[in-house]
């Protein structure tokens, strides 16, 4: 019954048993627990002597756990409670009554404790299911018919749109807020999501298939919302924003992006005269690498770019030559699917195996819980390439083309005037980037070497390879490059 019911009742039975009521407790929290506030209050006025006893519903309403029951019947052992009345339970203070009473404790406190396990084994039962228990997470909703969490038709695509723009890094977490609110994401109640909100979706396994039930991870049957690899940049960029900085008014581009090649350490910027620069912090050894001015830096990282860059010309035709062989090639590729398949049998096994081990008690909960974590990643991950591979056939295709893309659009970086983006993608195509002598010393990432590194290339075998004559000068190098772009990224694909 409800508090407004139950307090209805006991009014009309106090004036039918004319009873005094002195004062009411109203206690929120679960009789369950012993350590209720409210009805701690209570029995210390009547302790006071300031009451006699009580009027309550039931005796469940009192007690449901050992220790409040063991105090009600101690306060009547001692006469400090002369009588309890119940509409629905009688009770007298003699040995018999307080034997009842201690039995209506006892089956009060196995309802609830019987209760809990039936609710906690359904609660396992949804997670075998694949299932999370409770209120479905922003961009997603509960179904009332199938108990299951199903995706927001209103919401869905908003959520998505944060971890996007969130994965690119121009973002804080009070921008994606303002952003989300402005494109009219809201909660189901209606009100404007705050920022811990916004932290809290873009840290939730659940929008990439997974779910966490008692700090342990599942793979759930609901639909995703955004990749996991998306959800894993996402949370590389939360890491790096989480370090602390100091505000500084003055913005350093290439502040962070570069190591002294002498000693290691950091190179840090400074404001002189009106010019940025950029030196050794010195903060391990001596050291005499001198100061570099910005834009010095500038236009090494340019250089560095178009090294790695494509003309349009280039692109052009190593674009449609990926077309014409798209469209020539078999779509299937079953070493690849087979493969991929092995992986994620062989990630079941392991989960398996790893159950097996902790029900043998051979490795801790804790040990369990992180290898699992792992493990369920890694099948994630292959299930996510092979379900990219069976919507879009020859992936490796799709990969070199936004390569060759990526490689056009270095182009226009270099050429451009926004430094900020020139050190992003100075990280995307190098490693190892230290400064050394005011010169800028790094190693090409692959695939970027293809186009950084020309004098590695092959020229011969490639030319050989793509009965080309040798007459075409432009000819030859354009498609040497792309011979060595799709045997790099069908090599990819396999791994």
């Amino acid at each position: 019954m409800s508090i407004e019911a139950q307090k209805a009742e006991l009014q009309e039975f106090a004036v039918k048993e004319r009873l005094n009521i002195v004062g009411t407790f109203i206690e929120s929290q679960t009789a369950k627990e012993p350590g209720r506030p409210i009805f701690n209050q209570m029995l210390e006025k009547i302790e006071a002597g300031l009451a006699q006893g009580i009027l309550a519903w039931h005796p469940d309403r009192l007690a449901r756990n050992s220790v409040d029951g063991g105090k009600i019947i101690y306060l009547l052992d001692v006469g400090k409670i002369e009588a309890l009345k119940f509409p629905t339970f009688w009770f007298e203070s003699t040995p018999q009554g307080k034997f009842m009473l201690n039995i209506a404790f006892g089956q009060s406190k196995y309802y609830v404790d019987n209760l809990s396990e039936n609710v906690k084994r359904g609660l396992r039962q949804k997670v075998r299911n694949g299932e999370q228990s409770g209120v479905a997470p922003t961009g997603y909703l509960n179904n009332r018919l199938t108990k299951k969490m199903v995706k927001d038709p209103e919401r869905y695509l908003l959520i998505q749109n944060i971890f996007k723009n969130y994965a690119t890094g121009k973002y804080s977490l009070k921008e994606m807020r303002t952003m989300a609110t402005e494109q009219g994401l809201r909660s189901r109640n209606g009100k404007i999501l705050s920022i811990s909100n916004v932290q809290k979706i873009l840290t939730n396994p659940f929008y990439y298939g997974a779910f966490v039930f008692n700090g342990e991870l599942y793979q759930g049957t609901h639909d995703p919302i955004i990749s996991k690899k998306l959800f894993d940049k996402v949370q590389d960029i939360l890491r790096d924003k989480s370090r602390p900085q100091k505000r500084n008014q003055i913005s350093y581009p290439f502040r962070g992006l570069l190591k002294c090649g002498e000693c290691a350490c950091a190179i840090t910027s400074e404001t002189k005269k009106g010019h940025n620069y950029y030196r050794c912090t010195k903060k391990k050894i001596p050291c005499s690498q001198k100061y570099v001015r910005e834009e010095s830096l500038t236009e090494q990282i340019s250089n560095i770019l178009q090294k790695a860059s494509l003309p349009d010309n280039w692109k052009d035709k190593m674009i449609t030559e990926l077309d014409k062989e798209k469209d020539q090639n078999d779509r299937s590729d079953y070493s690849f699917v087979k493969n991929l398949k092995t992986q994620i049998k062989l990630c079941k096994s392991k989960l398996d195996n790893l159950l097996d081990a902790k029900l043998e008690e051979s490795i801790t909960t804790e040990e369990y819980i992180a290898k699992k974590r792992d493990i369920l990643n890694k099948k994630i991950d292959f299930e996510e390439k092979l379900k990219d591979f069976q919507q879009k056939g020859n992936c490796w295709l799709e990969r070199a083309k936004q390569f060759i893309l990526d490689a056009n659009q270095a182009q226009n970086i270099a050429f451009g005037d926004n430094n900020e983006e020139k050190a992003v993608w100075l990280k995307k195509i190098g490693s190892n980037l230290v400064l050394s002598g005011r010169k800028i010393e790094f190693n090409f990432n692959p695939p970027w070497d293809l186009i950084g590194n020309p004098a590695s290339f092959d020229h011969k075998a490639a030319r050989s390879a793509a009965r080309i004559s040798a007459n075409n000068e432009e000819f030859t190098e354009w498609l040497t490059l792309l011979d060595r772009v799709r045997t790099y990224y069908k090599k990819k694909s396999q791994d």
